[in-house]
């Protein structure tokens, strides 16, 4: 079994885990380019592709969990990122910790939630487009067990980009803690919603799309493919979804559409570009990659469609890679494929 390691990001921070609620006494004010709120877990990937588990002889470990790898995404490009979340007190828990250092992600929002296990994530790997997940999140997951009172309110209200997604909002307490965190950030620029629907943690493509309504009035920017987006507005139709999304509220809508690439819509601009050739090995993560790299060609007031194909080149990147977190590009490789496939400004 191979470790956390690989293209690893900046260097750790050395600290101990600390409290989630709030920074630890004498800690400076927290000043974040990109804090993520959301799914943590260990990816246990097979080594051997086009093989099913229960032929699989041997697995990676790797950091996982959609908003972890966001995190990690935005790190891999320069910017300060955190995620809130909540693992196990486990040994898997340690790894978490251990990791996000590693990839340069502060951890002073993690913490354990004794009575619950790290979620584990099994996958196989069928390129190019056929990638199965098994989650193991019994009896529930600790990072579902994110409360309001445990948030620091000026992280979450000074953070440049504020990421959460869908399943966050599939329980409670977390959904009180995402409404809270949306109520602290007062509709600030760059507060980001991942439609990221999962339906094996819904009872109800109709629940979720109750609550992804309930939650769009809170942001501005609304990320997701077309099935996401159908469970958010009931739109699968690209521009549809995205007038929908503008229509609740939010200010720019990003559906992405697979091999038709990605559209990018405001109430004054559309902008379409295609997709980023390269040779699959693991779909999954790529939407992460995409959205670190969103969250950091936004930060740099780029034009939108040089955010959208800097976005999409990296989310091929990630695609290219067996693995999701230590898949996460650098902004100088993913520049570089943008020459190679002449899409670079």
């Amino acid at each position: 079994m191979t470790g956390a390691g690989g293209r690893s990001g900046p260097g750790t921070t050395g600290r101990d885990p600390v409290p989630a609620s709030a920074p630890a006494e004498g800690d400076p004010p927290v000043r974040l380019d990109v804090l993520t709120m959301g799914r943590v877990g260990v990816d246990l990937y097979p080594l051997q592709t086009g093989v099913s588990l229960d032929r699989v002889t041997s697995f990676g470990r790797f950091l996982g969990g959609s908003a972890t790898n966001v995190a990690v995404a935005a790190a891999r490009h320069g910017r300060r990122s955190a995620v809130i979340t909540r693992t196990g007190a486990d040994p898997f828990g340690r790894f978490v910790h251990a990791a996000l250092r590693e990839l340069g992600v502060d951890d002073r929002y993690v913490a354990a939630v004794p009575e619950l296990p790290t979620p584990i994530t099994f996958c196989e790997i069928f390129p190019p487009d056929d990638f199965p997940l098994w989650f193991y999140r019994w009896p529930k997951a600790p990072d579902l067990q994110i409360h309001p009172e445990e948030l620091d309110g000026a992280a979450i209200a000074g953070a440049g980009v504020f990421w959460a997604t869908v399943t966050g909002l599939s329980a409670e307490p977390s959904r009180a803690a995402h409404h809270r965190a949306w109520r602290l950030r007062d509709r600030r620029p760059l507060t980001v919603l991942d439609l990221d629907y999962r339906p094996m943690f819904w009872p109800s493509r109709q629940e979720a799309r109750a609550a992804v309504r309930a939650a769009l009035p809170g942001v501005t920017v609304a990320v997701g493919n077309l099935d996401e987006c159908e469970t958010a507005v009931g739109e699968r139709d690209p521009i549809a979804a995205a007038d929908a999304l503008l229509a609740a509220g939010v200010e720019l809508a990003v559906v992405k559409q697979g091999p038709k690439g990605v559209l990018g819509r405001t109430r004054t601009e559309t902008v379409e570009v295609p997709p980023t050739p390269v040779r699959v090995v693991n779909g999954l993560g790529a939407g992460d990659g995409f959205g670190g790299a969103l969250c950091h060609g936004l930060l740099a007031g780029w034009p939108l469609e040089r955010v959208l194909r800097f976005a999409n080149a990296a989310g091929a990147i990630v695609a290219s890679r067996l693995e999701c977190s230590t898949a996460m590009p650098t902004t100088a490789e993913v520049e570089a494929l943008l020459r190679e496939v002449g899409h670079a400004d």
